[in-house]
């Protein structure tokens, strides 16, 4: 593959060619990645047809500094490098799968007599790792069904050669029990062992075809040798490894080897069920939401899903059956929209399964609006205000012996963090650890800035503090004639007890109520917000201070390095030439010398 980056202005000179593109903005954060056919075209349609775009397709336009593109052999394989990208960095105009969850694996382990056993952890040196399985039901089924079919051990010992040799160890409860034949004290071989292993392995793999046989083969050859017990034995494996299958049969058994990924949308969310099939049986079942970023179509909507489903779960099915049809369909990735037959059915299973996934998300959506509706109205009836609180802002100060002095806004909209909403205030009018000026500053610029741009003010303004922080506040908007428009209060942290102003004495809100949690959550989310903040300024200004130590890098210089790295550690981090494009070869050099000479410091 082979990079190369261009300026928006020169997207003509792009290749005719499949690829990858990355936008990035003036300060080199990647902003949008995209795959394409023909990278000319596609990155040419962002430019050409601008007046037809949307609002937030312009909005990342006007924000595309630099244009990075790299070459691939064909669609699919750009597809599959936009996967991987965007699973890496998460730009923030690309659609992303809400799916926070750590799915669990079944682990193969690499030692003598290799255990199977779940884990959320993948450590590749470890072993093979099976899944991952859409939830823990699934997966216990199946591991149960593994240690009902064949004696694997479950202990964590050491069973080298020379150890069980040695007779360090002690049969336990599940050999007596018959769930394990004792490789601890030499009673089964470790080539008999992976046997049945191997055969463990057809299974996670969704072959059970391959057990099958191999059970009915034992089964006969213990018939002929008249072991008219062990024959029983085999055939009872037999019966619950096709007893297993018929639960999970859903269509004809002759459709091998398929995913099955429908989709639904409406005007702002997509809901995507994807299934795995193998020789009629579902083996996993998943339901994503997906939030459209720059009003997506279906068709990118459904393929975005379908690329980081397979990844996820390492898929290898040979065919996907889909409700929608591609009008560009895409070499070696082969969809199909089945119109009668079996396939048909899994098709409609499918768009069963993903029309009741958004029922439920729309209903879950609601409750929850339903009880932040219940919560700021109970906040009012609580705090006697005049309004509902549906808009209610919260400022904290951060400062350590005063230095670094900042401050946090955070806004809460509905109940709910508007986390686009939220400012950081850097103290400009007051010297040293003077917590009441400093609120005073920080409220007086917030509203004088509403009132100029004439924006909404809120319903209610909470102050991290006590009576004293509280009359600070209100001073700052005696001065700007807002006093009495919106409702303040102040809430202290040991007791956390309400203070009005004017009010000698503070109300208490019962302890249990959803109200005070909701002030209380208001309230940390400020405090986390202007901490956060203010390590993030004294460890710039610490380091800000140590490179204008050096000669030739001035405040200016150290500005730089800082906007362009975004962190200490990166810039510790980058060799000459990453600093030469930033700062120059001499200041560069002088910084590579300073790393040289404070290494592990």
């Amino acid at each position: 593959m082979e990079s190369s980056s261009f300026l928006p202005s020169d997207h003509l000179q792009l290749p005719d060619h499949p690829g990858v593109y990355k936008y990035f903005n003036d300060e080199n954060e990647l902003i949008y990645v995209g795959k394409a056919k023909s990278l000319k075209k596609r990155v040419s349609s962002y430019f050409n047809k601008l007046s037809g775009s949307n609002l937030k397709t312009r909005r990342m336009v006007r924000e595309i500094a630099r244009i990075e593109i790299t070459l691939v052999n064909s669609e699919l394989d750009a597809l599959l490098l936009e996967n991987n990208l965007i699973k890496k960095v998460q730009p923030k105009y690309n659609i992303l799968l809400r799916d926070d969850k750590t799915y669990p694996y079944l682990l193969i382990t690499k030692e003598n007599f290799p255990r199977i056993f779940p884990t959320r952890k993948l450590i590749p040196k470890r072993g093979t790792y099976f899944g991952p399985f859409a939830s823990v039901k699934a997966m216990n089924n199946v591991l149960d069904l593994i240690r009902e079919l064949f004696t694997i051990r479950t202990c964590s010992l050491d069973l080298s050669p020379y150890k069980i040799d040695e007779g360090k160890y002690k049969v336990c409860l599940e050999y007596h029990i018959g769930n394990c034949q004792g490789p601890c004290v030499g009673n089964q071989r470790e080539a008999a062992y992976l046997k049945d292993l191997e055969q463990a392995k057809h299974i996670l793999k969704g072959n059970l075809g391959v057990a099958k046989t191999y059970f009915k083969q034992e089964m006969q050859e213990f018939a002929e040798k008249l072991e008219f017990e062990k024959a029983q034995r085999m055939k009872e494996k037999l019966d619950l490894l096709e007893k297993y299958q018929a639960k999970s049969l859903i269509t004809n058994p002759s459709i091998a080897n398929l995913d099955v990924c429908t989709l639904v949308a409406d005007e702002k969310t997509a809901y995507v069920n994807y299934m795995r099939v193998k020789n009629g049986a579902m083996i996993t079942s998943k339901n994503v939401e997906l939030k459209k970023r720059l009003d997506e179509s279906e068709e990118e909507l459904l393929i975005t899903a379908l690329i980081r489903l397979q990844d996820q779960f390492q898929s290898d099915a040979t065919e996907t059956l889909t409700n929608i049809n591609l009008e560009n369909p895409i070499e070696g990735l082969n969809l199909s929209v089945p119109k009668i037959g079996d396939k048909k059915k899994l098709i409609e299973l499918s768009l069963k399964n993903a029309l009741y996934y958004k029922k439920e998300k729309a209903l879950l959506q609601g409750l929850n609006q339903d009880k932040k509706d219940r919560v700021i109205k109970q906040l009012q009836q609580d705090l006697s205000l005049p309004e509902i609180p549906d808009h209610i802002e919260c400022f904290d100060n951060s400062n350590i012996m005063g230095t670094s002095p900042v401050a946090s806004m955070v806004c809460f909209l509905n109940g709910k963090p508007a986390v686009k909403e939220y400012r950081h205030f850097h103290i400009k009018t007051v010297e040293g650890p003077n917590d009441f000026a400093s609120m005073k500053e920080i409220v007086g610029r917030r509203y004088k800035r509403l009132l100029e741009e004439e924006k909404p003010l809120p319903k209610l303004i909470v102050i991290d503090g006590g009576k004293g922080q509280l009359s600070s506040a209100v001073e700052a908007l005696q001065e700007l004639g807002v006093y009495g428009k919106m409702p303040i209060i102040g809430i202290a942290k040991r007791l956390e007890e309400i203070y009005f102003p004017g009010d000698s004495y503070p109300i208490h809100i019962d302890k249990k109520s959803e109200s005070l949690k909701l002030l209380q959550r208001i309230r940390d989310e400020a405090h986390r917000f202007a901490i956060t903040f203010h390590r993030k300024v004294r460890s710039k200004n610490a380091f800000g201070t140590q490179l204008t130590a050096i000669p030739g890098i001035g405040e200016n210089t150290a500005e730089k390095l800082l906007k362009h790295f975004k962190s200490v550690k990166k810039i510790k981090e980058a060799n000459l030439e990453q600093l030469s494009e930033v700062i120059g070869s001499s200041r560069a050099q002088s910084l590579m010398e300073w790393k040289e000479k404070n290494k592990g410091a």
